[in-house]
């Protein structure tokens, strides 16, 4: 391979060292600009890769950083124990566990980053030029780090001090397609400085394809999104099944669904606690907390005919009181003034939007159009209703006013547009679209959360995408915005064969 001279290292890969074996990887060299050529060792005794690499970031739509690397084709999983050398150093610093399409500066591509302060995030740019986006993780300084492709999504994998390596919650579709370049990586997040680091107790290896009869191991995580940076933070994650968070009020906690029971977790993460429902203990995703923060509508199917009825109770927790007669009803929205619940329930075979006070008494139907009418949800001034019905073929978003007249479409697309969420503001409205295809609101599916801006009541804003995702049902069918409407948090989901289960 022809050598590259330092001054020609401009956005592309400087293979300044050549391509020369470093251990189990094929070559080495610095990806990007860099004004100090970096190195990359290997110490057979130790078993240890020591590489030293400069670079101003790995970020936005370029990369700059020292990498050894190995050409691997199908899934892979790459793993190790990494440390820095010495103290200080930019906080941002970066060792990697990487997966690229190329050795050029602007290329697709995922890692698993340990950052010189302990932060750890799934990094990724899904196209090339593309900026660079991330999930972070809420273990700090793992133990031992892990990057795994299945098909078309990578996925982080963390051991934390004392603990086992299993997955991190994070994961993300990002098309690499044919060989791709695996390996390790380091940058010092300063174009003026080196930063050395070891990666130890390395493996790498090829995974087995995924049987269709295999059964995987369900994962879910809490996640928040920053809708400005449009970067996700795991905030908790079990191999289990929970749905659809809430963000309370005072900003200081998430409410869930997981097995029939609404749990209680702080938004820095931690254990959950289970608030007591009474003898409501069949609990669905419809589920959300009053203007005042001081109540809870659950949408419960333990009683009587077995089928989702709405109850309120306190949000600390107490006896359920039932506010609607008919079922089934599912909670979706609750009035700014606290004294109306809008739900879809089903009558003589449609579903259709009503509203109830919250005293109970009389309901009141507002649509009536033939098909799935679902997911209303106020707006925080009152004026509206929004919901999203498949009257015209394709599941869509619309808005009524609260008496349901003056029913409009918000959304028109090829996109089938489920749950959507106005921000504490009014100045956004979120949604959750799934493709074409996909027939009512699925779990398990490539979806993606968009967001279009709502200004003066108009709504022909421009829909951008906020974050794709694997997941569908219990991903975001409830109110989640954050009290300040600058982030939202929502459920994700992965299936882990077996075999990941190291």
């Amino acid at each position: 391979m022809a050598l590259i001279p330092v001054a020609a290292c401009v956005q592309k890969t400087c293979q300044a060292q050549g391509s020369a074996k470093v251990g189990i990887f094929d070559g080495r060299g610095d990806v990007g600009s860099v004004l100090h050529p970096g190195s990359s060792n290997y110490d057979p005794a130790q078993h240890a890769y020591t590489l030293a690499g400069s670079g101003e970031n790995m970020w936005f739509n370029s990369d700059n950083f020292q990498f050894a690397w190995k050409k691997m084709s199908g899934d892979v999983g790459l793993t190790a124990d990494i440390s820095f050398v010495g103290d200080g150093g930019n906080a941002h610093r970066k060792a990697v566990l990487m997966l690229r399409q190329d050795l050029d500066g602007d290329s697709v591509y995922a890692d698993v980053a340990l950052h010189g302060d302990g932060l750890t995030s799934l990094q990724y740019r899904d196209t090339k030029g593309a900026a660079t986006h991330e999930i972070q993780s809420n273990i700090s300084a793992p133990s031992r780090l892990r990057v795994e492709r299945r098909g078309d999504y990578v996925y982080m994998w963390l051991a934390a001090r004392r603990g086992k390596l299993q997955p991190a919650g994070a994961a993300m579709r990002v098309s690499l397609q044919g060989s791709i370049y695996v390996g390790i990586g380091v940058c010092s997040h300063d174009k003026d400085a080196v930063t050395k680091a070891v990666f130890s107790n390395v493996e790498l290896k090829t995974l087995a394809a995924v049987k269709a009869f295999e059964k995987p191991t369900l994962y879910s995580s809490l996640e928040t999104i920053n809708i400005a940076s449009t970067d996700r933070r795991v905030v908790h994650s079990i191999a289990g099944h929970f749905e659809a968070p809430n963000w309370t009020r005072d900003g200081t906690a998430f409410i869930f669904n997981e097995d029939g029971h609404i749990r209680r977790l702080p938004v820095g993460g931690g254990k959950p606690e289970t608030i007591d429902t009474g003898f409501a203990v069949h609990c669905n995703n419809d589920h959300g907390i009053s203007p005042d923060g001081k109540l809870l509508a659950i949408s419960d199917q333990s009683q009587e005919d077995h089928q989702s009825s709405i109850y309120i109770l306190p949000l600390t927790g107490g006896a359920p009181r039932r506010v609607t007669s008919k079922s089934p009803s599912y909670w979706h929205g609750w009035s700014p003034d606290g004294k109306t619940v809008a739900y879809p329930g089903q009558r003589n075979g449609e579903f259709d939007i009503y509203t109830i006070s919250t005293e109970g008494g009389e309901e009141k139907q507002l649509t009536t159009a033939k098909g799935l009418d679902d997911g209303p949800e106020y707006s925080p001034d009152g004026k509206y209703i929004y919901f999203n019905s498949v009257r015209t073929g394709k599941m869509q978003i619309w808005r009524m006013h609260p008496d349901g007249s003056a029913q409009e479409q918000v959304t028109s697309d090829n996109f089938n547009n489920w749950f959507p969420h106005v921000s504490p503001d009014g100045h956004w409205l979120v949604f959750i679209s799934y493709g074409e295809e996909v027939e009512g609101h699925p779990e398990n599916k490539d979806v993606m959360l968009r967001i279009m801006p709502l200004e003066d009541d108009h709504i022909d804003g421009k829909i951008e995408i906020l974050t794709k995702l694997f997941g569908g049902q219990g991903t975001i069918n409830v109110p989640s915005w954050a009290p300040d409407s600058k982030q939202l948090a929502f459920v994700s989901y992965e299936l882990i064969p077996e075999e990941g289960a190291h």
